[in-house]
């Protein structure tokens, strides 16, 4: 991999991964125009690694929020006065709702890197998520807010979120639906998502570095060790503007614009594969 495909990587990953449009779906279908061969070690490895860089974009942007909730987590833990704390319950919150896809991304590792690697997988999701996406937008009454929330709403959350193991459904996009149907306020379940992204996407890069170290390596055959970094920090510069644009968009916006990206997107996809245009792989 050259550089300047790196920097569109790191670009492309940086603007979409806390959008609810799919950044794996994203990667996956520009990483195919550029000829990669999508299911290969050292690309699924690279496509979860350079999004540690938009994970800590938002870590350091929310850092206020991070360390208020995990002061007060701590400070429940080591006396029992301060459990009413809403700081304490959020954060136990936020690490039970990071659980489950943890379990399911580990044990269905194989199939999520190769199987559902295919570009109809992504087309499919980004199609069927959308419907999704519009019940949800449509039916929350948006009552409750970041006080309210509780560890049965991050359950939830974090349990739908395995749906984005699959490319195309978006992780953002499925928490943010779950959240909305459980009547929390858009920019509480915003927040959220980034909450809950941060161990899943973090542990993913920890994961995929230590385990496909190798064959990420250019002497091997891999796309590089330089290309992924530059693409990370990349991601990581990118990534804080999309955050911070999309908070405030979320605060006075629905969701009706990624919902039509996403059909058009999907749809567009669908006629390219079905007339042999680019392969599904």
């Amino acid at each position: 991999m050259n550089i300047i495909e790196a920097v569109l990587l790191g670009a492309v990953e940086g603007v979409t991964e806390f959008l609810p449009i799919s950044s794996t779906g994203h990667l996956t279908i520009v990483e195919k125009l550029l000829g990669y061969q999508i299911d290969a070690a050292d690309i699924t490895a690279f496509t979860a690694i350079i999004q540690s860089g938009a994970v800590i974009a938002t870590v350091i942007f929310l850092r206020q929020d991070l360390v208020r909730i995990i002061t007060g987590w701590f400070r429940g833990v080591f006396d029992r006065t301060r459990r009413d704390d809403p700081d304490y319950r959020f954060g136990w919150a936020v690490i039970l709702g990071s659980i489950p896809i943890g379990i399911i991304g580990l044990l269905f590792q194989d199939t999520i890197e190769s199987t559902l690697r295919s570009l109809w997988f992504v087309a499919a999701a980004l199609i069927v998520w959308s419907g999704v996406m519009a019940f949800a937008d449509h039916a929350a009454t948006q009552v409750r807010h970041e006080p309210d929330v509780d560890w049965k709403d991050t359950l939830i959350m974090g349990t739908v979120q395995c749906l984005s193991l699959i490319p195309g459904v978006s992780r953002s996009g499925a928490t943010m639906s779950a959240g909305l149907l459980r009547d929390l306020d858009r920019v509480t379940v915003t927040k959220l998502s980034f909450f809950l992204s941060i161990p899943a996407l973090l542990g993913a890069t920890v994961l995929q570095s230590v385990t496909e170290f190798d064959n990420i390596s250019a002497d091997n055959g891999g796309v590089g060790w330089l290309p992924t970094i530059v693409a990370t920090l990349v991601s990581f510069v990118v990534g804080w503007f999309a955050v911070s644009w999309l908070l405030k968009y979320i605060a006075r916006h629905s969701y009706s614009i990624f919902i039509a990206y996403r059909l058009v997107l999907g749809a567009l996809l669908m006629v390219l594969l079905a007339a042999n245009v680019i392969e599904p792989k």
